[in-house]
């Protein structure tokens, strides 16, 4: 009865967040949207809709309190082609470890960095371009902490910091997220699941690059002064996740369907709405599918990757079966995949370690 107390305190925490967001005239005034883009391959075949039964390393994404839901050790690397065509990547790299006596709390810590090209340095004297060129660098870091009660109620916090730089100037902000997730049913295939992500501090660029030399307003004096220009603050792409799922046992516990159903309100785009479906046979193979929608169909150009998703996971034992109950190591290859309007989509592969 306490875990149900605590989810349904938490629950009421987030309503006035899902109240106050989904603003679109607030629509392009927030940055570091990469913070939306999902890195883990799982997850982004559900278009990250699966906010009630995401588990391990993709929970560092979306929903953290799923953190807890893993054997032992879960590591996971994954490389993002985003917006296929345009030379944008991502490689993204989480730890899941389970800690303290009765392995009901678990550490995870995630580096998401972006591949943006190289891009023609310019000056106001030489538009063309110098000759020189220069890569943006963007990173998350993430370091988060979950436990479960019971089984039942699982809840998880994340600190991040955001960083987004160039040669000359770079603008940093620290950032929560905070998830809850309820499993009950008589085969815990029922769960619920609520996070807040991206609540943070503004961001604002600094740095020699926002310099400029100009003559001396003095006649007195022959010399250039020097300029510091003031770059508008930011706010970060905060948003709150309330999802559903269930699943069904076809024959036998070894075929699994699963459904999903997800309600995403942001601060500073219009709201989304959207599910999917998961077959799964044992822990060795799953295809899923997603799709999401804006619940706001106005005149506004809508989002970039709206629509349909797709992927598979295959996972191999990493030794054999000697007991029924008996835990095997595996090792699984994922994959995902989601439309967007220009370029060819994204695309996501991953490898996950499950000790």
């Amino acid at each position: 009865m306490k875990n149900i107390y605590l989810f349904l305190s938490l629950s009421l925490f987030a309503l006035p967040f899902a109240l106050l967001a989904g603003n679109p005239d607030r629509q392009g005034e927030a940055g570091a949207n990469q913070l939306l883009i999902n890195p883990w391959a799982r997850s982004a075949g559900f278009h990250s809709m699966n906010t009630a039964n995401v588990t391990g390393v993709d929970a560092l994404y979306l929903n953290v309190a799923g953190l807890t839901r893993i054997n032992k050790t879960q590591i996971q690397f994954c490389h993002t082609r985003y917006l296929d065509g345009a030379d944008i990547n991502l490689n993204a790299v989480g730890l899941a470890q389970k800690i303290g006596k009765k392995k009901s709390g678990s550490l995870g810590i995630s580096l998401v960095s972006f591949d943006l090209g190289d891009f023609d340095f310019t000056t106001e004297t030489t538009p063309e371009g110098t000759g020189a060129t220069f890569s943006p660098t963007y990173f998350n870091l993430g370091v988060s902490y979950a436990h479960m009660f019971a089984n039942k109620v699982s809840v998880g916090v994340t600190g991040k910091m955001v960083s987004e730089s160039t040669s000359s100037v770079q603008a940093n902000a620290f950032a929560i997220d905070a998830g809850v997730q309820y499993v009950t049913g008589e085969n815990d295939n029922f769960k619920f699941g609520i996070s807040l992500r991206n609540v943070g501090s503004r961001m604002q660029f600094k740095g020699e690059g926002l310099s400029e030399q100009r003559p001396n307003p003095s006649p007195a004096f022959d010399y250039p002064v020097t300029y510091y220009q003031r770059a508008s603050p930011y706010e970060l792409p905060s948003q709150l996740n309330i999802g559903a799922s269930y699943d069904w046992y076809l024959t036998s516990k070894d075929y699994r369907l699963t459904a999903v159903g997800n309600f995403t309100s942001n601060s500073f785009s219009r709201d989304l709405l959207g599910g999917g479906l998961e077959f799964g046979y044992r822990d060795l193979f799953a295809l899923r599918v997603g799709y999401k929608s804006e619940t706001d169909f106005s005149d506004l150009e809508s989002s970039l990757d709206n629509g349909i998703s797709a992927g598979f996971s295959v996972s191999v034992p990493l030794r054999k079966k000697e007991a029924e109950d008996m835990y095997i190591p595996r090792m699984s290859i994922d994959y995902g995949y989601r439309s967007t309007d220009v370029f060819n989509g994204i695309h996501n592969i991953g490898v996950r370690i499950d000790l």
